[in-house]
């Protein structure tokens, strides 16, 4: 239910995970088994690894930094709109790096 929590809510819930390091721990399982999870369909949809793998740690790594700019971000900015920014800004790096830079 897209919109369920104000933007202090978040906040607050945030606070409180970052405040308890077993519930920082716990976001690190969530986030690692959500990465495992798109991985795995991404080999059954025929992508090798390591691209199944990259690919999904990139898009973990997307939702954890859009999800922190929402958080910061005042009311009326969907989280949606900060994955497909955040997505883009990767896009642009990866685009602008190039294979020769790695």
């Amino acid at each position: 239910m897209p919109g369920a929590f104000s933007s202090a809510d978040r906040a607050r819930r945030q606070a409180i995970i970052m405040a308890n390091p077993e519930l920082r721990e716990r976001e690190l399982i969530k986030m690692a088994g959500f990465a495992a999870a798109l991985a795995g369909t991404l080999r059954e949809r025929g992508v090798p690894d390591p691209a199944a793998a990259l690919t999904a740690e990139a898009g973990i790594a997307v939702l954890k930094v859009a999800f922190a700019r929402w958080l910061d971000a005042p009311a009326g900015k969907e989280l949606l709109d900060f994955i497909r920014e955040s997505l883009a800004e990767l896009r642009s790096v990866a685009r602008s790096a190039g294979p020769a830079a790695v």
